[in-house]
């Protein structure tokens, strides 16, 4: 699990190093930074989120679907209430990528494979299951934290026209129905989710080029590591002990809820025009110190399975 862990630690600073690189050397210009955006926001991530849908399920597994399921939304609470109580020391623009990074986490990206190597290939089935909650959120309220709409109507309709969630819709109809997409669209829409993880790295590479690395650690990010990779995860762990929730279940759980912040907390900072520099420093820091809390995470977990 430790290797798996370093490895994909590895390969995202490394992408992100490749991105701080072509930005730094002019390969990459201020339209090419938007155009990025544009095409991560547009293109690659709705067809990752629906190649995420694509998964199958199963049918032998709906009680322990459902617990999932009611854990996730809890998380997905727990969440809201922290953003719209612990956050208010924040300044404009800074806020609203805190709030994000707490109801978006990386889960999609280290979650899955992640799962599987602590708990095996059930683990991967229900993370699968778990991650749904949260891609619904976070187009909806975590998009919500950074619109300026002053008109309520306006607002709700960007959010639930967004190509996102448009992509989420079709992917709840490919889920629930059991659709199977033509094998030309099915590829299509495979490669381009392909590129998500790089893509995306490579863009927060970018605005590392104007991030002062001497104030990287401050007390604002630390206090969001704080809640992001120890008080949420323990409050899953707390509770699922208490109610007697499967060991693998809780375990697979708290794991994605440990995850560290979600690499879109960038692009929509920049997209909506938030403080993008705040939110790299989000990614990066929550995933380097991600390093440390997920094993010992996962140790824990790992001992109440045996």
């Amino acid at each position: 699990m430790f290797s798996t862990l370093i490895g994909l630690m590895g390969m995202m600073f490394l992408l992100i190093l490749t991105g701080y690189l072509l930005r730094r050397f002019g390969c990459i210009t201020d339209a090419g930074k938007k155009c990025i955006t544009d095409v991560l926001l547009y293109a690659i991530l709705p067809c990752n989120i629906i190649k995420a849908f694509t998964t199958d399920l199963g049918s032998e597994h709906w009680r322990d679907f459902a617990i999932l399921l009611a854990v996730a939304i809890f998380v997905q609470i727990m969440a809201l209430f922290i953003c719209r109580f612990l956050y208010g020391m924040m300044r404009p623009g800074e806020k609203e990528v805190y709030q994000y990074a707490t109801v978006c986490s990386n889960s999609g990206f280290l979650g899955n494979p992640l799962s599987e190597g602590v708990f095996g290939a059930t683990g991967l089935l229900y993370a699968s299951v778990f991650l749904l909650p949260q891609r619904v959120v976070m187009w909806t309220a975590g998009v919500s934290y950074f619109t300026k709409e002053t008109d309520k109507k306006k607002a709700y309709k960007k959010i639930l026209l967004h190509p996102s969630m448009i992509a989420t819709y079709l992917g709840f109809l490919i889920m629930i129905l059991h659709l199977t997409l033509p094998a030309p669209v099915y590829k299509a829409v495979l490669s381009l989710s392909n590129c998500t993880t790089a893509m995306t790295m490579m863009y927060i590479g970018t605005i590392l080029v104007g991030v002062d690395f001497k104030h990287l650690v401050t007390a604002k990010q630390l206090y969001y590591n704080l809640i992001r990779l120890v008080l949420m995860p323990l409050v899953v762990y707390i509770g699922c002990h208490l109610l007697k929730i499967d060991p693998l279940i809780t375990g697979v759980s708290v794991l994605l809820t440990s995850m560290p912040a979600g690499s879109t907390t960038s692009l929509l900072a920049a997209k909506y025009e938030a403080d993008e520099v705040s939110a790299a420093k989000c990614v990066v820091l929550s995933t380097l110190f991600s390093i440390i809390a997920i094993p010992v995470w996962s140790a824990i977990l790992l001992a109440g399975i045996q």
